[in-house]
């Protein structure tokens, strides 16, 4: 707790420090504009080597003040144009003009504009650079990359953040975060989760990912109901490059990846790839991995115009660790797995086409278009014991005067799926007070889901991979989106952003007679949203906004239920407002945030009208908190991003429903303003770089999370114990002549060796009288290593 304590002290005072005044003399002003004389608002303005920046305004004047002298090495830059790098001599107050000249060929950033916060957008954000990414890019799915993130938490179900991993965003799960890729819905249509094992190592042709916590913009897919996770592949590359990175350690983990790119041929053409495989043996028995996966993508670029197809495919075999680690084993058997049989196995393969193109329709209009498709199909194994086989269809076995009616067997779970359909979007800028977009999207989802016992001890009437259940369901999603941001005054602007989302769904489930029918819903939202933002200064801003979001259950609610007990779509009312504040050695923000939910869907233990646990809706809950985000240059050789969220999350009124074994009833207990299950109060994350000569970077990585609740209930005896978990990273950085540059990369992981749960699961009922509470949790590795070689031609 002592840490804990120092670490909130340090937050406390980079905020005071914030509040400081500033003694710096001279100030910087001018003018950003095109070749041919003409204005660009919104041109960015940074001053590199620190965290000094503003925006040009509607008439392209930009001001930065308090300025100390000295050479300064200012970067203007502008979605479209080239950006231009100028030193300047601050000796006095001075001013400029700045000229930017449009790019030879269109940027492919265009295209998730549409869907990405800026500035503007009175929302919360986090960017994640392609840079970023590669420091900590050593075999970790996604989840563990963008672990220093504010309000996040990860975990992995392997225990090294190789194979199953995932992460919440302010304390809600992947099913309420909405994933997109190259503006393209990622999350399954029918889970609504996001399954990061489908994509192995996308992070290496990943350009940029934006994060917008809360409700954020109106994007495509999944309603975002606590977070959107905006990924951009590969951008355009001029040059030709080539690229190899080997890393491995703890676990036997080893990560392979070749990139290569043509850079622009005949002034219009360029072809990018990459090749990976990992595999790890996992922190917990038998948790392995071996994953597999490509990218190639070729695209024809001009001045006006482009046309890009990527296609991209992942291949998972992991070795199932779904089942956590009982309580009573923590303490003697970390890494304990229940399953034995050796093809105990998860096989799935997703293949990706994405064709995009953009197009300039005239100074002011541009229209992004893009078509896409993704199979998916695999399956994943499992042996069963003393299974009824009645459960598959099958009638007893008789030998002479035995009847058998159970038997050990081997069964697959079958998934096969189709996902198609087009997103665009038609944006409008008029170089002046107005920028717009009309945007949204139609996709389908077709999946079909069938088991097969493959091996039965006593096979009865069957045959070899016999069907047990064959069902099909479709799934439509269609969405369509208008924004517009408005520049009142040089300070004062306002942004309105109205969506209407359909969801139709077409199932097998049960009707109001317990007859397995097929079964249909349509659901239609309204989604709008509205933000402020002002200007104080050219240093610091304050901004809020207001959205509403929705989420339709998933396929579980809708196949567990009948009509009449099917539960509700949840609705989401987000407020939030900030503060941020950027000076030459600190940028600041903070975060306040409200999300009031309405008929939010969880597991209370309730049996339903055919005899399935399913979700229920809660009629009121919600979660309220501050962000905190600074990073500071302490020294010349020593800079320190840290974030931290204080929330509180809460459900009003929370009914459990236990089984009585002894009466064969459900035994009632209700509670109020309890803890909603996994948003923990507070989260901390810091990252302390020091680079004590040119090409080294050691950085102090720390991140902790407070305690966690497995229910609703509060209950102590049903939780996750807070942690604090640190890692050392080193980056050596060398370029050689004849080569762009090769880097060393050491990652110690948890180095104090905490040992921690970031995920679990836990199930009460009553016997003898007794309430008896089972709980189960997934281990996080001790103390473990990765070690890399990158070389880049």
């Amino acid at each position: 707790m002592k840490k804990i304590t120092a670490y909130l002290i340090a937050v406390i005072g980079i905020f005071l420090v914030s509040c400081l005044p500033v003694w710096a003399q001279f100030s910087l002003s001018g003018t950003v504009n095109d070749a041919d004389g003409g204005v660009l608002p919104g041109a960015a303005i940074t001053l590199e080597g620190t965290y000094k920046g503003t925006f040009a305004d509607a008439s392209g004047a930009f001001r930065l003040t308090n300025l100390k002298p000295g050479t300064l090495h200012l970067r203007v830059s502008l979605l479209g144009y080239e950006p231009v790098l100028q030193t300047v001599e601050l000796t006095k107050d001075q001013q400029l003009t700045v000229s930017l000249t449009k790019t030879a060929v269109v940027v492919d950033e265009v295209v998730v504009s549409a869907t990405r916060a800026n500035q503007k957008s009175a929302i919360a954000y986090t960017d994640v650079s392609a840079r970023e990414l590669t420091k900590q890019n050593l075999g970790q799915d996604i989840p563990l990359l963008l672990n220093f993130t504010p309000s996040l938490v990860t975990t992995s179900d392997a225990g090294a953040g190789v194979g199953y991993t995932g992460f919440r965003i302010r304390g809600s799960d992947a099913t309420r975060i909405n994933v997109t890729v190259n503006g393209i819905p990622y999350n399954d249509a029918e889970s609504q989760g996001t399954f990061w094992v489908n994509m192995p190592d996308i992070a290496s042709s990943v350009s940029s990912i934006q994060i917008q916590r809360g409700v954020g913009t109106s994007t495509n897919g999944a309603g975002a109901f606590g977070a959107s996770v905006n990924v951009q592949t590969n951008s355009f590359e001029k040059n030709p490059y080539g690229e190899a990175d080997v890393s491995g350690g703890s676990f036997n983990t080893l990560k392979t990846t070749v990139r290569a790119g043509s850079g622009l041929l005949n002034n219009h053409f360029v072809v990018d790839a990459r090749l990976s495989r990992i595999i790890s043996d996992g922190y917990i028995d038998r948790a392995s991995s071996n994953l597999k996966s490509f990218y190639v993508s070729g695209g024809w670029y001009g001045k006006k115009s482009f046309v890009r197809l990527n296609v991209f495919s992942g291949t998972e075999r992991t070795y199932q660790a779904w089942n956590g680690v009982p309580e009573n084993l923590l303490k003697t058997n970390r890494t304990y797995n229940s399953y034995t049989y050796d093809n105990e196995v998860d096989n799935y393969q997703q293949d990706h086409y994405q064709l995009i193109s953009s197009h300039e329709l005239s100074r002011n209009w541009r229209l992004n278009a893009s078509l896409h498709y993704t199979q998916g199909r695999g399956y994943y194994e499992q042996y069963r014991e003393n299974d009824d086989l009645a459960d598959y269809g099958l009638p007893p076995v008789v030998i002479r005067d035995s009847t058998i009616a159970q038997t050990d067997l081997i069964r697959r779970r079958w998934l096969d799926n189709d996902f198609y359909g087009a997103v665009f979007s038609l944006d409008y800028n008029s170089f002046g007070k107005l920028t717009a977009n009309i945007g949204g999207g139609w996709n389908q989802y077709k999946g079909k889901h069938y088991g097969e016992v493959i091996w039965a001890r006593f096979a009865s009437s069957s045959t070899i991979r016999q069907r047990y259940y064959d069902n099909d369901a479709t799934k439509t999603d269609f969405n369509l989106y208008g924004k517009a941001y408005y520049q009142f005054t040089p300070k004062f602007n306002a942004y309105v952003d109205l969506q209407v989302r359909t969801v139709g769904y077409s199932f097998l489930g049960f009707d109001n007679q317990l007859r397995n029918v097929q079964q249909d819903d349509n659901l239609t939202f309204f989604n709008p949203k509205a933000g402020i933002t002002y200007a104080l200064n050219d240093r610091s801003s304050v901004y809020a906004s207001y959205g509403v979001g929705h989420r339709e259950p998933n396929r579980n609610d809708y196949t567990q239920s009948t009509p009449a007990s099917r539960p509700k779509a949840e609705t989401l009312n987000d407020w939030e407002a900030g503060y941020k504040l950027q000076t030459q050695r600190l940028a600041f923000s903070a975060n306040v945030y409200y999300m009031k939910y309405k008929n939010e869907l969880v597991l209370t233990g309730q049996i339903n009208d055919v005899g399935a646990y399913n979700r229920v809706n809660i009629p009121s809950s919600y979660r309220a908190g501050i962000e905190l985000e600074a990073g500071t240059v302490l020294a010349k050789n020593l800079r320190w991003n840290v974030n931290a969220t204080f929330s509180q999350n809460k459900v009003k009124l929370f009914t459990e429903f236990l089984d009585n074994y002894d009466t064969g009833e459900q035994q009632i207990n209700r509670y109020t303003n309890t803890d909603i299950a996994f948003a923990p109060n507070t989260i901390l994350g810091s990252q302390l770089l020091y680079t004590p000569w040119k090409g080294l970077e050691i950085g102090l990585l720390s991140k902790y999370v407070g305690k966690q609740y497995l229910d609703n209930t509060s209950n102590e005896n049903r939780k996750l114990d807070a942690y604090f978990v640190n890692d050392l990273r080193f980056i050596y950085t060398v370029k050689p002549k004849g080569m762009n540059e090769i880097a060393f990369s050491l990652l110690l992981n948890n180095f104090l060796n905490e040992l921690y749960e970031s995920n679990g699961y836990t199930f009460s009922y009553i016997s003898e009288s007794k309430t008896v509470t089972e709980n189960f949790y997934y281990p996080q590795a001790g103390f473990n290593f990765l070690a890399g070689i990158r070389v880049r031609f």
